[in-house]
């Protein structure tokens, strides 16, 4: 019985103890295995990493290669550079000595000249002393005689000729130029309006002369200096006066002063951003006049710049007369006239409408507005009558034709019938033009504008070319030529300014 139970108990553990052997080989083999396969992939891990690192030490040496061909083909390079410039260097050097040695050579020669026309005058002033003690005459009694003699016997060829002609073709020409004038005069009648030096602008209240001061006067000094005038703010209740001589510029002026009333902001900033704005329309605004021009009088084809210029006309003046006026009066004179001759009625009014083109652009480019006219006219291929009109009006060449000599004769009825011209006016707007002229020549100058009824030049510097202790010069130099070159009466006061301002943008 005591067996039977021993067994029963040995017989579990036995089974137990079985298991666990079993169990402990089978973990063995398991770790065995893994072992294994984790010493393959540490292997398979060992040969990439030296593969990679081979390819890696190769790379490196083909990049090394590569850097040091790049290398000397740089230093290569260099030396050729350096080649060049030493014989560069050499030539410069030698020209120089050729220069130096032609100089020389022109210093000699200018003294052999002088020598020479020191020798020339000695010899004529001897060959002079010998004729005047042979003729026992004087150098000046010897030329007037001569003169004296040949005048009389002109004057017996001229007198025989003149008289044979004079009165038939004077009684033939006077009856024909007073019947074409009279039939150009009765059948265009132009009006007439003199161009002044002020305009005057209307304000809502005497308030707004308050804000167009500005405090401080900050906003009337930041209009004067952008617009480039005179502002004058007096008693006269509701009205501001804007002063310069320069039609179109004034003409900016009082539509940017206009808008600024009417808007009620102003401010500098506001100034600025009104001005641009007023530009950018006159600008519009002078195409789209000399196009209504030239199809009105059915001109077309003409090149956009020239009706460009005929539109800037209207802010030009000449003797007090309005350019554009009388541009218009003479082109339709022109054509009357050309068509009681028999001549080319377009062709005159053509050569009438630009015959003083030129005068649109005097107050940028300067110069003779004849020349001028000329050069932009044959610029856009227009016909060469209207080319020699140009010329003609002026005395500069003949009239070739019918056209052109309309073109001249109504170019003067136009300028010298009575109140069409004042020359006092024209004598100032040339002075002041004059003045802005001499200040717009320095160097760093940006704009200049005379104001103050010419009585005050205000001139504008880049700051970045003239410096605080340049400007006092500028001032004495420019006042000098002033003085030099011009006629005024009184004092010119010559003002310098000199403005820092940087711009950004926040974007």
């Amino acid at each position: 019985m005591i067996e039977n139970i021993l067994i029963a108990l040995l017989l579990p553990l036995l089974g137990v103890g079985i298991t666990y052997v079993l169990m402990r080989n089978a973990n063995k083999k398991q770790f065995t295995h893994l072992e294994s396969e984790a010493k393959a992939k540490a292997s398979a891990i060992e040969y990439e990493a030296e593969h990679l690192l081979n390819e890696a030490k190769v790379q490196i040496k083909e990049n090394e290669v590569q850097l040091e061909k790049k290398f000397q083909d740089k230093v290569l390079d260099l030396a050729k550079q350096k080649t060049e410039l030493h014989l560069k260097l050499e030539d410069f050097e030698k020209k120089e000595k050729e220069l130096f040695k032609i100089k020389k050579s022109i210093e000699k020669k200018e003294n052999n000249l002088s020598i020479l026309e020191e020798h020339k005058k000695s010899e004529i002033s001897s060959v002079i002393a010998i004729l005047e003690k042979s003729v026992g005459m004087t150098k000046d009694e010897a030329k007037r005689e001569l003169l004296s003699q040949v005048e009389e016997q002109s004057k017996v060829e001229l007198a025989l000729t003149i008289r044979k002609h004079e009165k038939q073709a004077e009684q033939e020409a006077k009856k024909k130029a007073n019947y074409i004038l009279s039939q150009a005069v009765t059948r265009y009648a132009g009006e007439f309006a003199g161009e002044r030096l002020i305009n005057i602008i209307n304000l809502p209240s005497d308030d707004h002369k308050g804000r167009i001061i500005g405090k401080e006067g900050r906003n009337i000094k930041s209009l004067e200096q952008l617009l480039g005038v005179d502002i004058i703010i007096d008693e006269t209740p509701g009205v501001i006066i804007v002063s310069n001589f320069n039609l179109y510029r004034r003409a900016i002026a009082t539509k940017t002063i206009e808008i600024l009333v009417e808007d009620g902001r102003i401010h500098p900033g506001r100034i600025e951003q009104v001005h641009e704005k007023v530009k950018d329309e006159f600008e519009e605004k002078i195409l789209e006049d000399g196009e209504s021009i030239v199809i009105e009088l059915g001109l077309l084809p003409m090149h956009e710049e020239l009706m460009k210029l005929l539109g800037r006309m209207r802010y030009r003046a000449s003797y007090g007369q309005n350019a554009l006026a009388h541009t218009l009066e003479v082109a339709k004179l022109a054509s009357v006239m050309a068509a009681e001759m028999g001549g080319d009625e377009k062709l005159a009014l053509r050569a009438g409408l630009l015959h003083d083109i030129g005068k649109a652009l005097t107050q940028e480019h300067g110069g003779n507005h004849v020349d001028l006219g000329v050069e932009v006219c044959q610029r856009y291929d227009e016909h060469p009558t209207v080319i020699n009109a140009i010329y003609a009006h002026h005395g500069h060449e003949e009239p070739d034709g019918v056209e052109s000599a309309a073109v001249c004769a109504a170019d003067v009825l136009s300028a010298s019938r009575p109140g069409a011209r004042r020359e006092v006016l024209e004598s100032f707007i040339k002075r002041v033009k004059d003045v802005e002229t001499i200040a717009l020549s320095k160097k760093g100058v940006l704009d200049a504008y005379a104001i103050n009824a010419g009585r005050e030049i205000r001139v504008f510097v880049d700051a970045g070319k003239i410096d605080d202790s340049s400007v006092y010069l500028l001032s004495k130099e420019i006042a000098k030529e002033i003085e030099n070159k011009v006629q005024y009466p009184g004092e010119i006061k010559v003002n310098v300014i000199r403005e820092k301002r940087e711009i950004q943008y926040a974007r």
